[in-house]
């Protein structure tokens, strides 16, 4: 028996724990988590900006990223000298997300920007592509209470849900969606109440932001309600500033 045969018979054989494993090895360091939590703006971000973000050296984000993108999480873009990388897809996103709220609230702001930035994001954010915080759950909780949304195992989108959206000028009925769903229920990982994702999910975001119902808060993924936009969902689904302003059921991120 040579040496390759040995090889072949002593390597252990790969099964689904051991890509289990590896996944969550991705995000069992501090560094490549917070890069990810970045991410879930739905933009692309320069390595250097992910360092700055983490406070690690442009070297020791360069080797995070470089395992983040192998393993999936996240894809990268060349542009000239800039190296700009995004959460790979949309279930990358759910998975971050999803984990985020399951492992809890963070500590408590130390400072009065730390608070501010938490509150900011508690009450509007966006979740990679939709709408999160007590604005997204709001938004969810008035398509449901119209008979827009209706909730069974999961989310649905009505009869009624599909002319509302198609009065925005989103025609849910016409999307290759591929393998992503129309609509999903996803985990606020601060409300822990769940917000409207999925194709759906985007489209409302894309047009709030469009529309100029909300604007971004810096380079973080916390949003503002603008006075349109509040005068917007006030005619569309009932929501006041009260609404939007509730206390929220988690602590703020």
């Amino acid at each position: 028996m040579d040496s390759s045969d040995r090889t072949h018979r002593t390597r252990r054989p790969e099964h689904a724990g051991s890509r289990l494993a590896r996944l969550a090895g991705l995000l069992s360091d501090e560094t490549r988590a917070t890069f990810c939590l970045a991410l879930l703006d739905g933009r692309a971000w320069t390595a250097g900006e992910l360092a700055r973000l983490a406070g690690v050296a442009p070297a020791t984000a360069s080797g995070h990223l470089d395992r983040l993108v192998a393993g999936g999480l996240l894809a990268e873009e060349r542009q000239g000298r800039h190296r700009y990388v995004r959460l790979a897809d949309p279930s990358s996103a759910r998975l971050v997300e999803e984990l985020a709220a399951h492992a809890g609230p963070p500590p408590a702001a130390r400072s009065l920007r730390g608070a501010s930035a938490g509150t900011a994001m508690a009450r509007a954010r966006t979740c990679y592509d939709h709408l999160a915080g007590r604005l997204g759950v709001a938004v969810t909780d008035a398509l449901l209470e119209r008979g827009l949304l209706q909730q069974d195992t999961g989310f649905a989108v009505t009869e009624a849900g599909l002319r509302w959206f198609a009065g925005l000028g989103i025609d849910l009925t016409a999307r290759p969606r591929g393998r992503r769903p129309l609509v999903r229920a996803c985990l606020d990982w601060t409300e822990r109440r769940p917000h409207l994702a999925g194709v759906a999910g985007a489209a409302l975001c894309r047009h709030a932001l469009d529309a100029g119902w909300c604007e971004r808060i810096g380079t973080r993924r916390a949003l503002r309600v603008t006075d349109g936009g509040r005068h917007a969902l006030r005619d569309l689904l009932g929501l006041t500033d009260a609404d939007l302003a509730g206390e929220s059921a988690g602590s703020p991120v």
